[in-house]
């Protein structure tokens, strides 16, 4: 059953206001956070095993479409909607039903293992909210400090996430503000203000997903027609503003694989394997090649991903 987007302060969730009545610590400068970003990571030469920590719009799926595309191992810990904050103090809403798979491994254990040469963290949704009311730059802090302790060398990246579709700010407006203005202005500049934290790149998924919405919508994703076919459904048929279905999923991955990996998902197979072993919905080789083409354009435009050319 796929996992809801767990709504931890329901009455502050109105268009995203929440956030910006509020004014949290300074961090580190504009040039001091693009000096992080300078100089492109050195590309991996092999497989990396990768953990995950987060939530719904990480899911089982993604990951494991992931791993076929690179040939890695990978595991997580998941909740609905779970927070940072959560993850660290284990208040987890859905944490048994989410990690009732053979991929789970307790954050603690895999961060401390030093077992993960790549860890993707991500925060969880209505963003201003966590950051307002869950210290997302704390736990962003406290969490990349602790995986640095146990391996210097580990590859830390941030997974932008994206908003309703029906958010009343709009979609596609949401995500161009929200990437300078909560990802990387607040998130991470106030993370990384603090020692030890180091250099967390990112894996642009709302940028991906709207630069595909914006594509599908002008005609140019040969098969997808409208933004709601990177969605899925409800269990009662109606439209899913938030999950992504399998194309969705298939999108993500591809964005996972082009900035972890530093290679252009151009080519990756179409006919992928969910987590439980059944086949995704087909999706045309065309349509494939569209997204290849969209997520590789976006990574190597976007210098925090530290692949060269961003």
């Amino acid at each position: 059953m796929r996992a809801r987007i767990w709504v931890a302060v329901a009455a502050v969730v109105v268009a995203g206001g929440a956030f910006w009545a509020w004014s949290g610590p300074a961090g580190i400068s504009d040039d001091a956070l693009a000096g992080h970003y300078a100089t492109p990571l050195t590309p991996p030469g092999q497989a990396l095993p990768v953990y995950h920590l987060g939530h719904s719009l990480v899911g089982r799926d993604m990951p494991a479409i992931l791993a076929q595309f690179a040939g890695h191992d990978h595991a997580s810990q998941l909740g609905w909607g779970g927070s940072l904050q959560g993850h660290w103090t284990g208040d987890i809403p859905g944490f048994a039903e989410e990690n009732a798979h053979a991929h789970f491994r307790p954050a603690f254990e895999a961060v401390d293992s030093g077992d993960y040469p790549v860890v993707v963290l991500t925060e969880m949704v209505e963003l201003g909210d966590a950051i307002r009311y869950f210290d997302s730059p704390e736990y962003l802090a406290l969490w990349a400090k602790r995986i640095r302790d146990a391996r210097p060398d580990a590859r830390i990246y941030l997974y932008e996430t994206w908003h309703r579709l029906d958010d009343p700010r709009g979609f596609l407006t949401r995500i161009d503000e929200d990437r300078a203005a909560l990802w990387e202005g607040t998130l991470l500049r106030e993370a990384k203000a603090t020692e030890g934290v180091g250099t967390i790149h990112v894996i642009p998924g709302g940028q991906v997903k709207a630069a595909a919405v914006r594509a599908i919508e002008a005609g140019e994703v040969p098969g997808l027609t409208r933004r709601e076919d990177l969605f899925g459904l409800n269990p009662d048929g109606s439209p899913d503003p938030i999950h992504f279905n399998d194309p969705g999923a298939y999108l993500m991955a591809l964005t996972h694989y082009a900035v972890i990996y530093h290679r252009s998902p151009v080519g990756l197979p179409a006919d992928v394997l969910r987590a439980d072993g059944t086949p995704v919905t087909p999706i045309a080789p065309e349509t494939a090649a569209a997204m290849q083409r969209i997520v590789w354009d976006v990574v190597t435009r976007y210098a925090a991903t530290g692949v060269s050319g961003g």
